[in-house]
């Protein structure tokens, strides 16, 4: 049976049936009702109350954000009463706002038949660094007091699809998260296996904790609270819980924020952009729009959040046919190279040469496997930056990749992305002292070196594409200067864009592979790489749960499943077994695992074979 399913993208019906979305205002209260959910608000108090369908209360949304800038914390004095505006497929609600560093500040909620857009719209000057959405400094209720308020939470765990180190799928509400498109193997930075990540957060309720959650504390400055007001027999008469979604949905242009936290505390929430203050503002600006809705399931609310980038034209999904080429079985390198530098010493790197990759194939052939994509990885160039051939390891890289056509094989150049190895300051981001970050994809001359780059490992050498990786070193922190705007997810979009669109000049079929499964990514990548394997974790679980993800948000792109590390040779094979369930084989051993070097079997050979003709089939199938 296959572990994961194709999710099936929602029918493409209107954004909403204005017969299905009613308001309703009594005296200082107001109520949005819709086939999916309930939204109340009371002008006397600062929250808006998000219920399902059937009763139950998942959230108190905070109604007054914080957008900080460089030059100061935002906070808001006055909040209020809602401009209601019936549309024609929905109702906006406009709650205008007085104090704070900007002229001016208003949260703008559209309440369509599905589910809620939301964003902030604010006019003045500033350089944005941390842009809190339903959270923030208030001091407009003096019953409550001062200070920074988050939103309330009613849900009890929050599903956060970016694989991290301990590949926890959820977490209790009160830990807070983040997606972002940084990581590196240093403590806290161990997320780099998806750059981004859909970014969509689900949060659920648990019955028997939620009512520990929601005791009442008595009364307040100002009497009563009317926090357990919901509670009753819901549980026991409703039907089971959905999952809500909040996920960001926004033209990549909009997108320059290195990462996107949920920010918790117990029983409380805020989501927050990071802009790092590299964003400045002058005149008017806007959020990207959170989008609230419920779902199935997590996967449902990524699926959910690809359909509405493709409904209002912010990505294209369906990229077209791909060539049958791109999902052939694919050899990488990499692994084999880990096992030299086991045995021979040096660093995996020093193992990427002509001779080594030769004696790989004629391994390989010997078992009559004959892998459709060949990999060439970390480090066949002399430098990560110019991309231009290491003649002492590779003395005839373009008679190689031509003899490797002949066989009916294709060949891709594993590229590092950022790397400014070999690039002059003025293609680069460079931090307070002037020195090199990365390379800078707003710098028109790293712009004309990369695409220079691109002909001449096309064209020049004959390969076929490109492996990307490091795609989580993208520069993030205040102070670092580039040359154009873009920045955090903006900015590595623009990296690959240029890099496949060079790429699709020189070759229309060239296939660019990157571990990118995000909506706004679907023309910057052909192929989503699972990535490395989390030797700490259940490896079956992990990867399923990323290629459903994959799957989720990009469902018309392939996925490389990746092959290494593996603890153990057992381990290694476990997880070929299930690769084609999973998307394209992929093998990085050749004569040895890497980490407990045991030696690959006739057995293990007859294992890919029938894995590779398992994918086949199924292909065929398809």
């Amino acid at each position: 049976m296959n572990p994961i399913s194709d999710p099936a993208l929602p029918d493409p019906v209107p954004v909403s049936d204005p017969a299905q979305v009613h308001v309703r205002r009594e005296g200082h209260r107001l109520q949005v009702q819709t086939p999916t959910y309930q939204l109340t608000l009371d002008d006397q108090r600062p929250l808006a109350r998000l219920r399902d369908p059937h009763g139950r209360a998942y959230t108190d949304l905070f109604l007054a954000p914080s957008l900080h800038t460089a030059a100061g914390l935002d906070r808001t004095a006055l909040l209020h009463p809602p401009v209601v505006t019936e549309e024609e497929e929905a109702v906006t609600l406009r709650f205008p706002m007085e104090g704070g560093v900007w002229q001016s500040k208003a949260l703008v909620l559209r309440c369509d038949a599905r589910g809620i857009d939301s964003h902030v719209e604010v006019s003045g000057e500033g350089d944005l660094t941390d842009v809190y959405l339903f959270g923030g400094y208030y001091s407009g209720h003096r019953r409550w007091g001062s200070g920074f308020f988050p939103s309330g939470a009613y849900f009890t765990r929050v599903f956060n699809p970016e694989p991290y180190k301990r590949e926890h799928r959820t977490l209790p509400a009160g830990h807070s998260t983040a997606i972002d498109v940084m990581g590196t193997s240093l403590p806290g930075k161990a997320h780099w296996f998806f750059t981004p990540a859909p970014l969509v957060y689900a949060f659920h309720q648990d019955a028997d904790e939620l009512r520990l959650a929601m005791g009442g504390l008595g009364a307040d400055q100002g009497g009563t609270p009317e926090y357990h007001e919901f509670l009753g027999d819901a549980f026991e008469t409703a039907p089971p819980a959905r999952w809500l979604g909040a996920s960001i949905v926004a033209p990549v242009e909009e997108l320059n924020f290195t990462s996107f936290h949920y920010d918790a505390q117990e029983s409380a929430f805020t989501l927050r952009l990071a802009y790092e203050g590299q964003t400045r503002v002058r005149g008017e600006f806007r959020t990207p729009t959170l989008r609230l809705a419920f779902a199935d399931d997590p996967y449902d609310a990524i699926a959910q959040n690809a359909a509405r980038h493709a409904e209002l034209g912010y990505a294209q999904l369906d990229q077209g046919e791909p060539p049958e080429w791109w999902s052939t079985p694919i050899q990488c390198g990499w692994g084999a190279q880990c096992h030299l530098m086991q045995v021979r010493g040096g660093r995996a790197p020093d193992h990427c040469t002509q001779a080594n990759y030769d004696a790989f194939l004629k391994v390989l052939a010997a078992q009559d496997l004959h892998p459709g994509i060949l990999v060439l990885d970390d480090k066949w160039s002399a430098t990560y930056g110019n991309c231009e051939v290491d003649r002492a390891k590779w003395p005839d890289l373009e008679g190689w990749i031509a003899r490797a056509h002949e066989r009916g094989q294709r060949v891709l150049l594993w590229w590092k992305a950022w790397d400014a190895e070999g690039l002059p300051p003025e293609a680069c981001v460079l931090d307070d002292l002037g020195e090199i970050v990365t390379a800078d994809p707003t710098s028109p001359v790293y712009e004309a070196i990369l695409r220079g780059a691109v002909r001449r490992m096309l064209l020049e050498y004959g390969a076929d594409g490109f492996k990307v990786d490091f795609s989580a070193r993208t520069p993030s922190g205040p102070g670092l200067k580039r040359h154009g705007e873009a920045w955090g997810i903006h900015l590595l979009h623009r990296l690959l864009w240029i890099l496949r669109d060079e790429a699709k000049r020189c070759k229309p079929d060239a296939l660019v592979m990157t571990h990118t499964p995000n909506p706004v990514f679907a023309d910057a990548t052909d192929m989503i790489r699972l990535n490395d394997v989390n030797i700490e974790a259940d490896i079956t679980e992990q990867m399923i749960h990323r290629a459903r993800v994959a799957r989720a948000a990009l469902p018309h792109h392939l996925v490389d499943t990746d092959n290494w590390p593996m603890p153990t040779i057992g381990a290694w094979r476990a997880y070929t077994r299930m690769q084609p369930e999973l998307g394209i084989p992929s093998l990085y051993f050749v004569t040895h695992t890497d980490r407990d070097l045991q030696p690959l079997t006739p057995g293990d050979y007859a294992l890919v074979r029938d894995t590779w003709a398992r994918h086949a089939a199924l292909r065929r199938k398809a």
